[in-house]
């Protein structure tokens, strides 16, 4: 485990050349000091631990002093936002400091976020909130937990300043991990200013690193459109499986390796609502949960336009057409492994169809539906039939799934693991973030941070030695999530 002087660094992006980026230190704050760090997330890089306690760290990752070997840098992009092109984006309040290779052919990008402007800050101060900060520090761990790609990060570092938004807040700085900091919208900003050699070039860059098995073939930007389509789908498929909303699926906000990124308002479903989106500048529901496929094809369209100098239109058009098909195929999987069952015809299709029918109608809670129906077939459990209006829904479609269990005759222990390993039973329900929030806000209290952090790790097992080391009651923070707190809405900007 290394120290943080020294990192062994890769400036490969750096490379591209100051076409793709500005080079800018990050803008020193007052008074940093550490809010929590993830030593689960420390090992991705090879950073000991340790290195948490020392006030070096704070300050290299507060922007107070330069981080040896780092190469700081804000990425140029644009992207299109609500479905509306916007050519002013880039890394306004953010900094790309380099990759680190930790004994594998896998990189992480450092990434410092809330540093201060850059010229692609559009008049905006490049502060991120404390708020913020905590959103996308649990948000990404919640994720993980859950085995979904997705971002993460090392530190979360308070600062003594106050950020303004709608009314001032406390400031924070967020150190976040990612294979790759390559979005949709970096091609857009190179397509759209008729630059298609840098879009050639930013291709075989996204080649070289992140699919090197295609450096050689003849169709190289093909198959790396297939595999970017073919990646989104299988990503948007697990948001679906578990309920995740991510609430502003931006281009700028997709990147070129099928990872969760960027923890705006995101949510995770409360009571069954297709409709539900949580983010709530989106008064038109446009990334809604039950459209976030389909907006992953439109984004996979925008993407594709960038390239028809390297492939033909109607090439474009025939790999998009395999977009639907593949989330079907994921999505189908994946559903079944949560409902134990491993015939996936007709007969599931139709399964499945009727029970979002009657989780929608009766209002019923997503994640707790599934965590216990492991416990049929037998007696139906009281807490199956809780939230249930009608029983009688529940009953009739219990019949249905009763004869695909017999047909496939699975023991009943069996089946429970397996739909205990892929259904949940803790989530970040939004109104325990809030809590967290709140704490941290109004307190200067951190501790919930820390035991939702711990909590998510592993958001399928009892772990009772842990639970009673940080003072984690499983029964409070596996239940329904009140109904004063049903489809909280969050807010873009805080």
């Amino acid at each position: 485990m290394k120290k943080l002087e020294n990192f062994d660094w890769i400036h490969s992006f750096f490379e591209l050349g100051p076409d793709f980026f500005q080079a800018k230190a990050p803008d020193p704050v007052a008074a940093p000091y550490l809010i929590d760090g993830n030593p689960d997330a420390a090992t991705l890089i090879g950073l000991d631990p340790a290195e948490f306690k020392r006030q070096e760290f704070v300050e290299y990752f507060s922007g107070n002093r330069p981080l040896p070997g780092a190469q700081p840098l804000a990425m140029d992009y644009s992207g299109h936002q609500f479905g509306m092109y916007n050519p002013r984006l880039g890394d306004g309040r953010g900094l790309l400091l380099g990759a680190i290779q930790n004994g594998s052919p896998h990189t992480w990008d450092i990434y410092l976020k809330g540093c201060g402007p850059t010229r692609y800050a559009r008049g905006f101060d490049g502060r991120a909130t404390l708020r913020a900060s905590i959103r996308e520090y649990l948000g990404g761990e919640a994720v993980h937990g859950l085995g979904i790609p997705t971002t993460r990060s090392l530190a979360i570092i308070g600062i003594g300043e106050l950020v303004f938004r709608e009314t001032p807040q406390p400031g924070a700085l967020l150190v976040r991990l990612s294979d790759t900091h390559v979005r949709f919208g970096s091609f857009e900003n190179f397509h759209y200013t008729n630059r298609p050699e840098a879009v050639t070039q930013l291709a075989d860059y996204v080649i070289e690193h992140h699919y090197p098995e295609l450096k050689n073939e003849a169709n190289k930007y093909q198959l790396l459109f297939r595999s970017v389509m073919h990646k989104t789908a299988a990503l948007i498929a697990q948001w679906q499986a578990v309920g995740f909303i991510h609430g502003v699926m931006n281009t700028d906000n997709m990147t070129l390796t099928g990872a969760t990124f960027d923890y705006g308002p995101f949510g995770f479903m409360d009571r069954f609502n297709p409709d539900f989106t949580p983010n709530h500048t989106d008064g038109h529901g446009r990334y809604a949960f039950g459209r976030q496929a389909e907006i992953g094809h439109w984004n996979l369209a925008k993407l594709g336009e960038t390239l028809i100098h390297l492939i033909t239109p109607e090439v474009i058009t025939e790999e998009l057409e395999h977009y639907q098909p593949t989330f079907n195929r994921f999505y189908n999987e994946l559903m079944g492994q949560k409902l134990g069952l491993e015939i996936l015809d007709s007969e599931f299709t139709t399964l499945v169809g009727i029970l979002f029918n009657v989780l929608y109608q009766n209002q019923v809670d997503y994640t707790l539906f599934f965590r216990n129906l492991s416990a049929f077939p037998g007696e139906v459990p009281v807490a199956l039939r809780q939230g249930f209006n009608n029983p009688k829904d529940l009953d009739d479609w219990l019949e249905m799934y009763r004869k695909l269990i017999e047909r496939e005759d699975p023991g009943l222990e069996e089946r429970k693991e397996s739909m205990n390993r892929v259904n949940p039973r803790f989530i970040l329900r939004n109104y325990l973030l809030e809590r967290a929030i709140d704490k941290a806000l109004k307190q200067a209290d951190y501790s919930e941070v820390e035991r939702l952090r711990i909590l998510l790790q592993d958001p399928y097992n009892n772990r009772p030695e842990i639970f009673s080391q940080y003072g984690i009651d499983p029964e409070w923070y596996a239940a329904e999530t009140p109904e004063s707190h049903i489809e909280m809405k969050l807010s873009c900007s805080a």
